[in-house]
């Protein structure tokens, strides 16, 4: 193996790598390059979920994250739970009939996939809550309350719900001290931060040759691993390279629940109704969660109704009106909320960029030019799939045995015109929530 490998961008996916290639694999001489600190690009402004609910079109992307929630709980385990992963669970909830047949239909679709299986509820005594901290002796599978059974369990929500669909191998962790520590132990191993910006690669016949500095600095290297989240065209094109990429703008509020109107043990919670805000009809997913800020009250709001594809720009600008619908949204799930439907005050909107292919599924492995390999478009999945990604890579780039998942994140699948037309079907948000 050549005597250096550069990973250009430390957000979770270069991170990722660098820690199962060199933790994970042995190798040696690696170099992670970025020109800003890890891990603060947008790998910390995300919610920091993670689920093994992929409701199609097929098992792909199920089986992908659940093989990096496995090495999550790995993870966990061998740090006593530094990053306090928990199963809090994923809630679905709606008020109409239709709903009610939608969650039942996707519960069973999901379960066909390997989600686990699916327990219907009409009384809340047949149901185990989840712990709020821990992950530890949880089922897997899916909880479907029904009518009273669900307003029982979660009093929070509308006395209108019918139904609350709780994903039970799902719930969030502290993102940001899971890639610290994935680091640390890549630091640990033998890697070189280096805080610079890539401003060339060199590829004379085919092969990758080196990496140029902005402090003009020359890396010779024959192994590049392309990592650099939203930036990830800008870097290709150094290489000649168009990669099926697009750009969406996302946002998160963070705001203080004064009120304690959303209880602290709550699960990650999501409207499955559309709403309607004055003379404009939003869709349906406005999501909240409970977030241990500094006051202890704070809750993660978001709602993705903008996916307009974009241009990234630093820093990203943000609608003014987000936090307001956020909240006056959430009041059609929760009620308790209309508490501060009338103030001035809407949390911190921040957020970035999903760097997304069209099937919304990552590219991971080898480019056509030799050497050279890519983690990224990890659009909204980064951090719930950040361990199985940086395994996937390590197996490319030292030439074991590869999953059977592994062909459907090739950069190359979409030089087939048949998959192509495929993808086109699925629609633009597949795998999103």
């Amino acid at each position: 193996m050549t005597e250096k490998l550069v990973i250009i961008g430390a957000g979770i996916g270069g991170v990722s790598a660098a820690h199962y290639l060199a933790a994970r694999k042995g190798v040696s001489n690696i170099i992670l390059i970025d020109d800003r600190e890890p891990l603060t690009l947008t790998s910390d402004m995300g919610t920091q979920g993670y689920r093994n609910w992929w409701p199609g079109p097929d098992n792909t992307m199920l089986r992908f994250v659940s093989r990096s929630i496995d090495l999550m709980e790995q993870a966990a385990s061998e740090t006593n739970n530094l990053f306090r992963l928990n199963r809090r669970g994923y809630l679905f909830a709606t008020t109409t009939e239709s709903g009610v047949h939608d969650l039942k239909g996707s519960a069973a679709r999901v379960s066909s996939f390997g989600m686990g299986p699916v327990r219907e509820h009409t009384a809340h005594s047949t149901y185990a809550a989840a712990p709020a901290e821990g992950y530890r002796d949880q089922p897997d599978g899916a909880d479907l309350l029904l009518d009273d059974a669900a307003h029982a369990a979660f009093p929070f929500l509308t006395t209108r719900t019918r139904a609350a669909l709780h994903v039970r191998r799902a719930g969030w962790m502290n993102a940001p001290a899971m890639g610290s520590w994935m680091l640390r132990q890549a630091i640990g191993a033998g890697i070189t931060f280096v805080r610079d910006r890539v401003i060339a690669i060199d590829s004379l016949g085919g092969r990758v040759g080196g990496v140029v500095l902005a402090s003009g600095q020359r890396i010779d290297t024959d192994l590049v691993v392309l990592a650099a989240g939203p930036m990830l065209h800008d870097v290709a094109r150094m290489l000649d390279l168009e990669l099926p990429l697009h750009h969406e703008l996302h946002a998160k509020v963070t705001f203080a629940d004064t009120q304690h109107i959303v209880p602290r043990w709550a699960p990650f919670t999501i409207w499955n109704d559309s709403v309607q805000l004055g003379a404009q009809q939003f869709p349906a997913g406005v999501h909240v969660r409970p977030v241990d800020g500094p006051r202890g009250n704070e809750l993660f709001a978001i709602w993705t109704y903008h996916t307009e594809q974009c241009t990234p720009a630093w820093p990203p600008a943000f609608d003014n009106s987000y936090g307001r619908n956020c909240i006056h949204g959430l009041a059609a799930m929760i009620p308790g909320m209309h508490a501060y439907a009338n103030s001035n005050e809407y949390g911190i909107t921040d957020g970035g960029y999903y760097c997304k292919t069209s099937d919304n599924r990552p590219l991971i492995g080898p480019l056509p030019i030799d050497g050279v390999y890519v983690v990224g478009a990890l659009s909204g999945t980064g951090i719930m799939s950040a361990h199985a990604a940086g395994e996937l890579l390590a197996l490319h780039v030292t030439g074991n045995a590869l999953p059977d998942y592994a062909a459907a994140f090739l950069p190359s699948r979409f030089d087939n015109p048949a998959y192509a037309a495929t993808v086109e079907g699925w629609g633009r948000l597949t795998g999103q929530l």
